[in-house]
């Protein structure tokens, strides 16, 4: 097995390129971009290719999971050309993932992180997922409460709204969870934690700890 690239050349392209963040500055740094996407592409392959500790992918490749470095201007008022993040998304479906998945996700200065959840769901997948909690957040609650999710997650992330949502009591003993409108779990890495030698490893193992809440979530949509 070749050596594992130094992921360092990772963080240090993507820090520049946040200062340089212009079409002229990255043209002039491709060969730099290219070996960078190399490291990170090389470092997806390897998670895949023990992904079978985990889950079960069906043979996902690493080229259908690791998401492009540009950005889609069409709709935003940012118009800075490029993502200063390499990331990728490990499910059945590649990037296109709608079941259960895992988000790798490299970022320099303490941002990279290995996260998993429902970040944008439509209406009808949040009305799903209430509609379960709301019957029995049992299954849920358990998850959560488990060691080895507080150890790697701490806690569920995400934007919650104010009040009760329409069509449920403000009383209701999980209105917590109810209320919530993004249902992520993040395990944070600073930067050398990504250098180490046990980045895949220790990815595994969070995602091993994710397992049981992607899962739920993608039976509660189903």
């Amino acid at each position: 097995m070749e050596p594992r690239p130094d992921l360092r050349i990772v963080l240090a392209f993507l820090r520049e390129l946040r200062d340089h963040n212009e079409r002229e500055w990255f043209q002039a740094n491709k060969g730099r971009y290219e070996t960078a996407r190399a490291a990170f592409q090389a470092v997806v392959g390897e998670l895949l290719s023990r992904f079978g500790q985990v889950d079960d992918l069906g043979g996902v490749a690493v080229k259908d999971c690791v998401f492009r470095i540009n950005r889609d201007l069409r709709f935003s008022k940012d118009k800075t050309p490029y993502k200063t993040a390499m990331s990728a998304l490990l499910g059945s479906g590649g990037r296109k993932s709608t079941g259960r998945s895992y988000y790798f996700h490299l970022e320099p200065d303490g941002l990279s992180m290995l996260a998993g959840g429902l970040y944008d769901p439509t209406s009808a997948q949040l009305g799903k997922i209430r509609k379960a909690l709301a019957e029995d957040a049992g299954q849920l609650t358990g998850i959560l409460k488990k060691a080895e999710f507080v150890r790697h997650f701490g806690s569920l992330e995400g934007e919650s709204l104010k009040a009760a949502p329409q069509g449920y009591a403000k009383d209701h003993p999980d209105i917590a969870l109810l209320r919530m409108k993004q249902f992520i779990a993040v395990h944070e890495l600073n930067d050398e934690a990504v250098a180490d030698a046990d980045l895949v490893a220790h990815s595994l193992t969070v995602f091993k700890a994710m397992k049981p809440f992607v899962s739920y979530l993608e039976a509660a949509l189903e």
